[in-house]
């Protein structure tokens, strides 16, 4: 695992690094200034959520899109073929696509206080073959779950902040999205895991970002956690997820910046299974291939425009791909990850 020691010194080595810069400054000066939003490398990369807080009466809305590539078995860390996992099951997956469009909102009651909230609407395709050779595609599409959370803004000073995320996953999007396959007799049947829209289950988010900056950087530390909290009306719930975000972002300008960013992702197995499916059908329909861990780097950019009318208004773009990926069971891998976003602040 030396990815995940590496990542624990990415996160060791940038904090250390800057959180005394500009040292040489005067420091009742320095300790006015407070760590802001308003520069193109005041955000995260748009890949990363609740990266930052608002001042009171503070508006921001936001689009996102992200699209997901995800092609090749792999069981643990090594590529496996198809031929290996119809040996287990008579149909394996070859790819997969899932585009999602988000919608976000933020709003500030108070300085120390954020309201955060987004929906989103998702696509899913997936191409397979079964066992004698014979190749079938199924696809859904519908609106997933929202959440909503609060970010309490710890401190910010000297450039510096931190602040603490809770939220709740309330289970809008559908885990019975059904579909007619060649085994199925012309009969719209359940679909497995990877192709519902949803959860069903609520879910506890928690989560603590730091954040600083200097002259020509930005840099920031994420950690956060969503457990799935109830079984769903099909007696399972999806694994939970925890992630590690690391990034540094540099002003390439007075409107653009560039980013880095290194994640780590843990995701557990899913907990139960729907009676709906049968485990040996298919890998997807088999809770034992679910779940794995990821190191995950990025790179991207973000243009904000700081003046005239559409003065508020930043564009990002992000693409991430893996670094290492421990798979539980026979899954896809995962590819790559391209996200655009558009952002609007009003104060």
């Amino acid at each position: 695992m030396k990815y995940i020691y590496f990542v624990a010194l990415f996160y060791v080595a940038t904090l250390s690094t800057f959180a005394q810069h500009e040292h040489d400054n005067n420091d009742n000066a320095l300790e006015l200034k407070q760590w802001s939003s308003s520069r193109p490398d005041g955000h995260a990369p748009i890949g990363v959520m609740g990266d930052h807080t608002h001042h009171k009466g503070g508006l921001m809305f936001s689009y996102r899109y992200m699209t997901m590539d995800m092609r090749q078995l792999r069981q643990g860390t090594n590529d496996v073929t198809t031929a290996d996992a119809h040996a287990n099951y008579m149909v394996a997956p070859l790819d997969m696509v899932m585009h999602m469009h988000m919608l976000g909102a933020m709003y500030a009651p108070s300085d120390r206080i954020t309201i955060m909230a987004m929906a989103n609407y998702v696509e899913n395709d997936m191409n397979l073959q079964m066992r004698n050779g014979n190749r079938f595609s199924t696809n859904t599409s519908g609106f997933g779950d929202v959440m909503v959370s609060a970010l309490y803004s710890i401190f910010n000073k000297n450039r510096k902040a931190m602040h603490a995320q809770i939220g709740v996953n309330i289970p809008t999007g559908s885990i019975e999205e059904t579909g007619v396959l060649p085994v199925s007799m012309g009969n719209a049947v359940q679909l497995p895991y990877p192709m519902q829209t949803g959860t069903g289950s609520f879910g506890a988010k928690l989560g603590l970002t730091y954040l600083g900056q200097c002259n020509t950087f930005s840099w920031g530390h994420q950690l956060t956690g969503l457990v799935n909290l109830n079984d769903n009306s099909q007696d399972y719930k999806f694994g939970n997820r925890y992630q590690l975000n690391n990034w540094i972002a540099a002003k390439a300008g007075d409107n653009l910046s560039v980013s880095v960013r290194l994640e780590g992702v843990v995701v557990t197995e899913i907990d139960g299974a729907s009676p709906l499916l049968n485990p040996v059908m298919v890998t997807t329909a088999d809770t034992a291939n679910s779940g794995g861990t990821f190191i995950n780097t990025g790179f991207g950019l973000n243009y904000f425009i700081i003046n005239g009318s559409l003065k508020g208004l930043r564009f990002a773009t992000e693409i991430s791909t893996p670094l290492y990926q421990d798979l539980n069971g026979v899954q896809l891998k995962q590819n790559y990850n391209l996200m655009f976003g558009l952002q609007y602040a009003l104060h």
